[in-house]
């Protein structure tokens, strides 16, 4: 650092330019990396170098102001730092606003949570800032709850903005909350129902825990909103931003070693006694002990629950299932207990009395309501559908797929639909899964599309293997032990469990509108479809559900929600794996041209990252299947 003798007045705009010109050509780090530390420790006691550092900043030209304000924000070790270093930048530059206001929260989401707390916190240091940070909070609010926002931007973004918005509400007093309750109250009406109509977990989880944080801080002395979620890392990391930490200085420019031995000297001794277990209480004698494991003699006798449950016999025949479910002996809950465990079993024993009622045990086990809280309900019910669907798979498929569309069911039910008609299928594709299964106990189908789950991350799973299984390796060894060849019995009713399924789609109903708000079930139809595309692999009916298949992608590539998109794409993969090549150019040539020059605008321009992982991994599949024609000698 330079120093002029005799109080001679100087000016820093040359160094201010040379600083721009060096960060706006990528070397913020190198030159920040070493300014930053030394101003840091120059200005923590001595206003004149406050006053130089802010001149230097200032005096930066607009076009390189950006990556001046960026780098500083970056290397910055902590918000009050950041105040000392930039001043009231931010009030007397409108690029500088632009940047820490507009640009770094709302225009870019590639930022770290530490960066975002500098920001902020800067903004909240000051009572010439504090009004940018009530704007900057209702900006990001308004992103939040608005619903174009959550459809098209990336999970990433939204995840950015929720930090974001939390860290805010963290700096607010209590008259500024005050000033702006009834706009934080309806922005988090509007937000957090644009977040729960979402079909992606994680976004509306994020609505929920923002939506909790709001309700916290406007009503801190009455009832606050609350939700049931499972808690994991991200919504830990978000609820702690709520909280201020207590500031702390951390010296960037540290190597590895001294950072680690600065952090361990500022953890807070634990004394000894805390490091070790507590003692254990004495140990008694051998014969007191013996004694007292012995007297067992006052305990009270009672029934255990696997007693009880051996008393009621569950019963024989698939009437009689229907008489406990149905009847009047639905009220005794214990045989209705032991009816609904049992039917599973009941029905693969004894198929030719479950064809004679398939359709009428069907339609009770859609609409059986559990009556108790049975362990396993859920799961026990649709294995028993499941077992009924293999068991007489054209007319259960047909009625099944007939109440998909039909009037007076929720949408939980339909969702239920789907997902027994996956596992039948997979069931029926690969009949020696269920052997196995029976040796092993419970059936745990690779598909499991119970509620909560997520299939598209095991359909993916699944088109993964299928990809690794076509592509060649050398020097790998043996990849796989050859399986004994089985029957698809899925091949003769394939068809049955695909047609119905799409041929209603656009029909609205008065209490269903898949195109419309029903989004959600729309993208579980959708990634069915592609599943039941990919099961009928080699059957006599892959190439007419193929071509319908790609007619329906069509119709809703263009669908607003990421998860439809998803399953869209999922959709094309199913295809390309399915059908025969011969085929696909015989009949789908100009579609399949259509199709590549959508894919790689998805690749693009699609705001979701999922969407372009699928859409590239379905064009090599493309360039793939390319290749092969052209080694076929003609």
């Amino acid at each position: 650092v330079c120093f002029i003798p005799g109080g001679l007045d100087c000016s820093i705009s040359f160094v201010s330019h040379v600083l721009g010109k060096v960060c706006v050509h990528g070397r913020q780090k190198e030159i920040l990396g070493v300014l930053v530390p030394h101003l840091t420790d120059l200005t923590k006691s001595d206003c004149i170098w406050q006053r130089i550092c802010w001149r230097l900043v200032e005096c930066v030209p607009d076009r390189w102001m950006e990556a001046v304000v960026l780098g500083f924000v970056q290397g910055a070790p902590g918000a009050d730092v950041l105040s000392r270093l930039l001043g009231n930048l931010v009030v007397k530059n409108k690029k500088a606003q632009f940047v820490v206001t507009q640009k770094m929260l709302l225009l870019q989401y590639g930022h770290t949570t530490a960066v975002l707390q500098n920001l902020l916190g800067y903004l909240s240091l000051d009572s010439l800032r504090r009004p940018l940070l009530l704007r900057v909070l209702q900006e990001l609010l308004e992103t939040w709850s608005s619903s174009s926002a959550v459809k098209h931007s990336p999970a990433e973004q939204q995840l950015y903005i929720s930090k974001a918005i939390l860290i805010c509400l963290s700096h607010l007093k209590e008259p500024e909350i005050e000033s702006c309750r009834q706009e934080l109250l309806t922005s988090m009406m509007e937000g957090v129902k644009c977040h729960l109509d979402s079909s992606l977990p994680q976004l509306r989880r994020l609505g929920m825990v923002v939506a909790e944080s709001i309700s916290l801080k406007i009503n801190t002395e009455g009832p606050v909103l609350k939700f049931e979620y499972e808690e994991d890392d991200e919504t830990r990391e978000l609820k702690s931003l709520l909280v201020q930490a207590p500031p702390f200085c951390v010296v960037p420019s540290l190597p590895d070693d001294d950072r680690s031995e600065k952090a361990g000297a500022a953890l807070p001794l634990v004394p000894e006694s805390a490091e070790k277990p507590h003692t254990a209480a004495p140990e008694m004698p051998d014969e007191e002990l013996e004694a007292e494991l012995d007297s067992d003699d006052d305990l009270t006798p009672y029934d255990m629950p696997e007693e009880r449950e051996l008393k009621v016999k569950a019963p024989v025949y698939i009437r009689d299932c229907i008489e406990v479910l149905t009847g009047s002996q639905s009220e005794d809950v214990d045989k209705w207990e032991a009816t609904v465990k049992a039917l599973e079993s009941l029905v693969r024993k004894n198929p030719a009395a479950t064809r004679e009622v398939s359709v009428e045990l069907a339609k009770i086990l859609l609409h059986l309501e559990e009556k108790t809280c049975i362990e396993g309900f859920v799961e026990l019910r649709q294995r028993a559908q499941v077992a009924v669907l293999t068991t007489d798979p054209i007319p259960v498929a047909k009625y099944l797929t007939s109440q998909f569309y039909s009037l007076n069911y929720s949408l939980r039910q339909r969702m239920d639909i789907l997902d027994v008609l996956v596992l039948a299928a997979q069931e029926l594709s690969c009949p020696k899964f269920h052997e196995k299964a029976k040796h092993s106990g419970a059936q745990k189908p690779c598909i499991q599309l119970l509620p909560g789950s997520d299939s598209s991350k095991d359909w993916r799973r699944i088109v993964d293997e299928r990809i690794k299984s076509k592509t060649r390796r050398f020097n790998t060894g043996q990849s796989r032990v050859e399986l004994a060849p089985h029957p698809n019995e899925f091949n003769s009713v394939a068809g049955h469990f695909f047609f119905p399924l799409i041929q209603h789609f656009d029909r609205p109903l008065t209490t269903f509108d898949l195109l419309g708000e029903d989004h959600l079930v729309l993208g579980r139809l959708v990634h069915t479809l592609a599943i039941l595309m990919y099961l009928a692999v080699n059957t006599v009916a892959v190439t007419a559900m193929g071509k319908a298949l790609l007619e329906f992608v069509w119709a809703l590539r263009f669908h607003t929600d990421s998860y439809v998109r998803q399953g869209l794409l999922s959709c094309i993969s199913s295809l390309l794996l399915s059908v025969p090549t011969e085929r696909m150019l015989a009949d789908m040539t100009e579609e399949l041209l259509e199709t590549q020059s959508w894919l790689g605008d998805v690749l693009e321009k699609d705001p979701d990252g999922d969407c372009r992982r699928l859409a590239l991994q379905n064009l090599l599949l493309m360039e793939n299947l390319k290749k092969k024609l052209e080694a076929v000698p003609s």
